[in-house]
């Protein structure tokens, strides 16, 4: 983390989070962004690079893959294991142990940043200082005074950030958009949100096997740490890093994020007054530090409450939201609780109200949504606001930490008390 970014001043803080999305989304283009090192026309091949070369970070640079006129060059882990994974099927590609070796080439474009969480901020801020466009995994941060440096980083670079919050691209999002302004919900004062998994008993949700060249001799430990603690190398660590708070935020930080971020869009809300969250390790005692069974309530400003429940016990259900208005209802579903790839079968509608709402009728979302990455390169090209800018990734970001907080210290969490949090609160048990 930069020195002093645990410092905020609140009345900067408050005053420029009311900017918000719909602000920023006003400003003229040229104002959001200049050129690249590079100008790059819509022929051009765009050349990039992949910081963190895990499953999530692989997936990203498939897909990145798919889209017309892109080349990856170089590939950092600090895994030789993931680096060898890469190369097999990117035989040409460049590897590194250490990303800052990526980002010294003047011959890259974009880079996508999948890294752990706890690095997220260290490889955001370092790859817009290198002048290179940005791809960076959700959530955007670790804690909030990272998400403070990053927004504000964003906001005097030129470049062009996409967070990896792929919903934000999606059709539904769009319909509930329209839904929403054009008054067909009414006053919306609360928004129920669930995602529900179930894991096979006697084997935790995102525990995974350590491969037999995890060790020392393969992985540049001290640099995966960052700072953190120096800690003897924990294979078992490293690979799950997700079930432990020093790398990770958890559930919240995994999958509440993309489902915050579809909501904080659809309504065109800030950031919350308020957070609470219970729960606890009730799915499996295998050592996690985590939850995995999660309640949380997050207050917004103009009377509207959003909850969101979790379990990893139970994939009944799914995934969803329920708008709920005086005028008419929004659902959006999915019986699948992929959030990454959304190649499930989703489904959003309206249903009014017929107190308030009598001569309105059902509708279902007909909008199909654009490739996520294929906006960031579309973007990149003609230099305009991707579907996921840093603004929605800060939002987002700052509701996740304050229901992390709340658990962590037990009790209701005010947003003042969140940004005027002394670092030994950010510190969360090891």
């Amino acid at each position: 983390m930069e020195e002093g970014a645990k410092k905020i001043d609140r009345r900067e803080f408050i005053g420029q989070v009311g900017m918000g999305v719909a602000a920023l989304g006003a400003l003229p283009s040229t104002q959001l962004f200049g050129l690249n090192a590079r100008a790059i026309g819509a022929n051009d091949r765009i050349r990039i690079g992949l910081i963190g070369a895990g499953d999530r970070g692989q997936q990203d640079l498939r897909d990145a893959l798919k889209q017309p006129n892109v080349e990856c060059v170089a590939v950092a882990d600090v895994f030789s294991h993931r680096r060898e994974q890469v190369k097999g099927y990117l035989p040409d590609v460049e590897t590194y142990d250490d990303p800052r070796r990526l980002l010294d080439r003047k011959d890259i474009d974009a880079v996508i940043n999948a890294t752990p969480l706890h690095l997220h901020a260290k490889y955001f801020l370092a790859t817009l200082a290198a002048g290179k466009d940005l791809y960076s995994e959700k959530t955007m941060t670790w804690d909030i005074p990272e998400a403070v440096a990053c927004r504000n980083a964003a906001r005097a670079s030129k470049q062009v950030v996409q967070i990896g919050l792929q919903r934000e691209s999606s059709g539904e999002l769009a319909d509930a958009k329209q839904w929403i302004q054009n008054g067909s919900t009414g006053k919306i004062t609360m928004v129920e949100s669930w995602m529900s998994r179930n894991t096979p008993i006697g084997r935790g949700q995102w525990v995974r096997p350590v491969p037999s060249d995890c060790n020392p001799d393969h992985v540049n430990w001290d640099l995966f740490l960052d700072g953190r603690p120096k800690i003897p190398f924990d294979g078992y660590k490293f690979i799950n890093w997700r079930l432990f708070w020093e790398f990770s935020g958890g559930n919240v930080t995994e999958n509440m994020v993309h489902q915050i971020s579809w909501i904080i869009s659809a309504m065109n809300l800030q950031v919350p007054k308020a957070a609470t969250m219970m729960g606890g390790v009730f799915s499996e005692k295998d050592g996690r530090q985590v939850p995995d069974t999660i309640g949380v309530s997050l207050e917004y400003p103009d009377d509207v409450l959003v909850l969101w429940q979790s379990t990893f016990s139970n994939s009944r259900y799914g995934f969803g939201e329920h708008f709920l208005g005086d005028k008419g209802t929004i659902e959006h579903v999915s019986g699948s609780t992929d959030m990454v790839r959304g190649e499930s079968k989703e489904s959003v509608r309206y249903y009014p109200e017929k107190i308030n709402n009598p001569s309105g009728a059902a509708i279902e979302g007909q909008n199909p949504g654009v490739n996520h990455m294929a906006n960031w390169f579309a973007c990149i090209r003609d230099r305009r606001q991707p579907n996921a800018p840093v603004e929605i990734g800060y939002l987002s970001a700052i509701a996740a930490h304050m229901s992390n907080l709340a658990y962590l210290h037990q009790r209701r969490i005010t947003l003042e008390e969140a940004i005027t949090a002394k670092p030994e609160a950010w510190m969360r048990p090891s």
